[in-house]
């Protein structure tokens, strides 16, 4: 198993398809996916995710105590930028690991890695997400005006805000 690094708490590894179960614990939750691009998925689809995500460079497992309790998703975007998500299991929101995984992560890329600049695309209804931003030190740049279609609501377009950090302001 792949550890990219670990924090105070945890680890953040690649995934391995074992870890379909921990997955489906968070993809199955229709809360913690209201506001992901994809929709909820269903136990046994979760196997195959879990493959997927095992197989990919952009999709890293939270591990607390041998238990997946979040992923990031973390994505070259080009000229050293970078484009970072994360979905963590409900039953481990509100206690500080997400902002932990999230600023070990942009510790990590851009000491090890290289990176100049991480990027959070957040809809403006996700208040959660952008305390957390706020929290990791990211600040906000930009408001995209009814940019994606809201889930189920097709004709209904939803506003986004871009968060983000240069390594030059991480590394202060």
């Amino acid at each position: 198993m792949k550890e990219l690094f670990s924090t105070e708490r945890l680890i953040v590894r690649k995934f391995t398809p074992e870890d379909h179960n921990d997955i489906a614990d968070i993809l199955t939750d229709a809360e913690v996916t209201y506001f992901e691009p994809y929709e909820t998925f269903t136990r046994e689809a979760c196997v195959q995710e879990a493959i997927n995500f095992s197989n990919s460079d952009e999709f890293y497992a939270v591990v607390l105590d041998d238990k997946v309790i979040g992923k990031i998703y973390f994505s070259d975007k080009g000229f050293g930028s970078y484009e970072i998500g994360y979905t963590f299991n409900r039953n481990y929101q509100g206690k500080g690991y997400a902002c932990e995984s999230i600023v070990g992560m942009m510790r990590y890329a851009f000491t090890t890695l290289g990176v100049r600049r991480i990027f959070a695309e957040i809809d403006t209804r996700n208040q959660k997400s952008i305390r957390l931003v706020e929290r990791a030190g990211m600040r906000k740049e930009a408001e995209h005006k009814e940019l994606f279609p809201r889930k189920g609501e097709n004709d209904v377009y939803n506003d986004f805000l871009i968060y983000a950090i240069l390594k030059k302001e991480f590394m202060k």
